[in-house]
């Protein structure tokens, strides 16, 4: 033992050697051994005192199961009637105590007298405990002092045929017995908390070294002091310098660098491009990496001598330190006065000339015009295809129309006015565009990346003596519309100077040119509009066979509306609007109704009472704009609202202000139905009625707006009957012919009105798709109809949703019968989904509350919208209907799989 402690101790310091307790390194691992060695005595101790409490807990078990089992044992009451109960029971307790593994078991009377005992001299004499407990019926442990020393006991009673006790039983084990168990188990313990130790503090010196190596065993004092002689050398030193990362990050920058960079506060650690302000150029010399001496770059109003020089830090990723000096007044101005007082001029002119109209091909030839030939010998400008129509450019120099081009001459070779063209990747305007940065090329012959275009082309233009090009894109709000190209033959190729000249000259037309792309835009919105708030595809569903059309008015954008909306049940709900006037104002507030009655049908309302929320609705927006400072133009809407049920093929409707829908029957008669007609939306003051229809499988539902029966050459009457024959007599033609039908029946070439249509062909669901129970309230009940829907699921082939079925139909049904009042009623659809429906004659609706853990119930609506796709509760005349759907398997899917 003692030697291996030595080599533990030996080894102890080799590890610890170079450590110095004043460093960082060293202070960290003494308080972490330190911590280690807390927390794992702690750990012995707790796991010493539970195992105590698990064997002293487990032996009163035993006890008690001892006691009571001899208790409860046949033979006991005989016994205990016979003359001498110690006779008989001294060698079966004698026996049982050997067998169950207890030190004692005593029998005694109701007086505590002992009948057995293991020392037979004790027999007859009192027992040591307490026996009131036990004599009311109770089971009772203790510790005591007994014959046998210090015990562990319990005791039971033993009751006759009549429930009375008639004795006791008494069973236990000596503590040093208990206690043994546990110093057994010490050993143990012990070694495993000794290995726990010894793991966790190898790990601390892992740790320990890791911290030592990247300190350099410092001391804190030192830490400190090294850094602060840091800071103020860095800070105080009128050069700037930075160090930037390899993978492009800022490192560290001192006050100067920040200063002549004007680099915002929070500059160390973002990436180089993504700070403001910098050159494109200063930019690329940073993350390059390359040396550079006395490079001059340009950085907020200044000149800028660089100086980079690549470094490695031993075992450290690569970096580079940058050095900046200030040079601007160093910068030889002489022999500049003529060419800047050319160049101004140029932009002057460039200011008057260029964007007197909002047309892009005009303001494209007004900047050739000016930029030839005083800057260039000629100039293409290329604008993005989609600019033309008001959208936003692509991300690459593709579809580039030829908008303008100009020079000294017109026998010239560049790509004609009109002609669409793809610029490749490799060329300066495709460069330019997808960058955002103007190329140079000053020497057209000595570059190939402009010649993969169109070879010929460009030995053409090199033997025609274009030699220089600038191409410069279009950039106007942080969008790039196109690209204009420079092209000299007959002066000095372009210089880097000139390059910002070009610039310049772009970012004058980049404007006006995005003005006019933004009024084409407008204009476009202002036709598509309308239709952008319309449903762009109907929803899915098995209720109705849909079609629709919508025609916008010749004048522009209107307030004509449609819309189709599952609702629960599978019904469908249909609905045409129409907001009076015309123009944006009108379109909006479509838009704002349209989604009000999506809104309202969730609420799953009758149409009267969704008509009566939306004429409210309507009431308030007129007043809105009635005390704003520009009144609106909207003084009411119509609007027809119908729900149709393939369940029952009934179909409730109501209109406000609106032409009564027509009806075509499967044998091709048409009839307009008579729903009551409500005043038009936002008069308020009348309640609106609702008609119920029972309608045949195949029967079509026509709903309209007034546009495509009124127009000025003819009356409503006739319209209404136009409509009638063009409906007519055609009972099997789909609703999608009969759009078309009907609209080249009615409507001329160029309406006056907006129109919007909408067909639907009514189906059934079938007999075989429904099933329906009455439910008595009893809670007996529940498990019947559990039965019930898991037998319909099976004919469904739908088994493997009865699991979760029965649990939603558990908790509607139960709540129904809980809270609810007759008649209970259980529905279930097989559509889509699979749509459980339970109704009952009350009014009071459940809702969904998130039980705590301390709460018995409230968890099974929370289990309804976990097992469901979605629930809700609608409500009937004759009270309410909750719901719930689950989502069926795709049968196909499952059959592919």
């Amino acid at each position: 033992m003692s030697d291996a402690f030595a080599r533990f101790r030996c080894h102890f310091r080799r590890f610890t050697a170079g450590r110095s307790p004043r460093s960082v390194a060293g202070q960290v691992f003494l308080l972490q051994v330190a911590l280690v060695a807390l927390l794992v005595v702690c750990g012995v101790i707790a796991l010493v005192v539970q195992s105590e409490r698990d064997t002293t807990s487990d032996a009163r078990r035993r006890s008690v199961a001892v006691a009571q089992t001899f208790a409860h044992s046949p033979g006991i009451l005989q016994a205990l009637r016979t003359p001498a109960p110690s006779k008989v029971l001294q060698p079966i307790t004698e026996a049982t105590r050997k067998a169950a593994g207890v030190d004692f078991i005593v029998v005694m009377d109701t007086k505590g007298i002992r009948y057995t005992h293991p020392i037979p001299s004790k027999i007859g004499h009192r027992f040591v405990g307490t026996i009131g407990p036990s004599l009311a019926g109770k089971v009772y442990t203790e510790t005591v002092h007994g014959p046998l020393g210090h015990e562990e006991q319990a005791t039971v009673p033993v009751d006759d045929t009549h429930g009375r006790v008639v004795a006791l039983v008494s069973a236990g084990l000596k503590v040093k017995n208990v206690t043994g168990e546990v110093y057994r188990q010490l050993p143990i313990i012990l070694a495993t908390g000794a290995g726990a130790l010894v793991v966790s503090t190898g790990g601390t010196a892992l740790v320990g070294r890791r911290l030592r190596r990247q300190t350099h065993s410092l001391a804190p004092d030192e830490m400190t002091r090294m850094y602060e002689h840091h800071d103020t050398v860095l800070h105080s030193v009128r050069e700037g310098v930075l160090i930037v990362g390899g993978d492009g990050r800022l490192l560290l920058v001192n006050d100067e660098a920040a200063r002549l960079l004007e680099l915002p506060s929070d500059a160390e650690g973002r990436a180089v491009r993504e700070l403001p302000g910098l050159d494109a150029e200063t930019v690329d010399l940073l993350v390059s990496g390359r040396e550079a001496s006395d490079e001059v770059h340009f950085a907020g109003g200044r000149l800028l001598a660089v100086n980079q020089r690549p470094t490695t830090r031993a075992g450290g990723p690569c970096a580079t330190v940058v050095t900046l000096r200030d040079c601007t007044e160093l910068q030889a101005i002489s022999g500049r006065a003529e060419v800047t007082r050319a160049r101004l001029e140029l932009l002057y002119d460039a200011g008057l000339g260029i964007g007197s109209s909002l047309d892009v091909v005009q303001t494209a030839d007004e900047l050739v015009r000016v930029a030839v030939p005083r800057f260039a010998d000629f100039v293409t400008v290329d604008v993005a295809d989609a600019v033309l129509r008001g959208e936003e450019a692509g991300p690459t120099a593709t579809d580039m129309r030829r908008v303008a081009v100009g020079g000294i001459r017109n026998d010239h070779p560049l790509y004609e006015k009109g002609q669409l063209i793809d610029f490749l990747p490799a060329t300066p305007p495709a460069r330019g565009y997808r960058a955002g940065r103007s190329e140079l090329v000053t020497d057209l012959s000595d570059t190939n990346g402009w010649t993969v275009q169109d070879p010929q082309r460009a030995r053409q233009i090199l033997d025609y003596g274009i030699h220089s090009l600038i191409s410069a894109p279009v950039q106007a709000r942080g969008s790039v519309l196109g690209v204009v190209n420079f092209w000299r033959s007959k002066r000095e190729p372009f210089d880097a100077e000139e390059l910002s000249l070009a610039e310049e000259l772009v970012a004058r037309a980049a404007v006006s040119i995005d003005n006019a792309r933004r009024y084409t835009r407008e204009h476009a919105m202002a036709v598509t509009l309308q239709r952008s708030l319309l449903p762009r595809a109907l929803p899915v569903q098995s209720a109705l066979d849909v079609a629709y059309r919508y025609l916008p008015a010749q004048s522009g954008v209107s307030g004509d509306w449609f819309d189709v909306i599952p609702l629960p049940g599978s019904r469908v709900a249909l609905a045409v609007g129409d907001v009076v006037g015309h123009g944006l104002h009108a379109a909006a507030t479509m838009g704002r109704l349209r989604t009000a009655v999506h809104n309202f049908s969730t609420l799953d309302l009758p149409p009267d009472e969704l008509l009566g929320h939306l004429d409210d609705l309507v009431g308030r927006i007129d007043q809105d704009e009635a005390c704003s400072q520009t009144p609106g133009e909207i003084v009411g809407a119509t609007c027809v609202y119908a729900i149709y049920d393939p369940v029952t093929r009934r179909c409730a409707m109501a209109r406000a202000g609106h032409l009564a829908p027509a009806l075509v029957s499967p044998d091709g008669s048409v009839s307009f139905l008579d729903v009551p007609a409500g005043p038009p939306l936002g008069l308020g003051g009348m309640p609106f009625q609702a008609a119920e229809f029972e309608l045949a499988e195949g029967s079509g539902l026509v709903l309209y707006t007034d546009g495509l029966v009124e127009d000025r050459s003819r009356d409503l009457d006739v319209g209404m009957e136009l409509l009638r024959r063009s409906l007519a007599d055609h009972p099997d033609r789909p609703p999608e012919e009969s759009c078309r039908a009907v609209l080249e029946e009615l409507l001329p070439e160029r309406p006056g009105d907006d129109v919007a249509l909408l067909i639907a062909r009514t189906r059934a669901l079938p007999a075989d798709r429904v099933a329906e129970w009455d439910v008595p309230r009893e809670p007996a009940a529940v498990s019947g109809m559990r039965a019930a829907v898991s037998e319909k699921l099976a004919q469904w082939d739908l088994s493997e949703l009865g699991f979760g079925m029965e649990l939603v139909l558990s908790e509607l049904i139960t709540n129904a019968i809980r809270y609810g009042s007759d008649p209970v009623h259980v529905r279930l659809i097989h559509d889509r989904s699979l749509i459980c429906e339970v109704a009952d004659g009350s009014s009071t609706s459940p809702h969904l509350r998130y039980a705590a853990a301390t709460d018995e119930g409230g968890r099974g609506l929370f289990l309804v919208s976990q097992l469901s796709e979605r629930w809700g509760t609608r409500y009937t005349p004759q009270g309410k209907v909750i719901w719930a759907e689950l989502a069926v398997p795709d049968l196909g899917a499952l059959l592919a799989e």
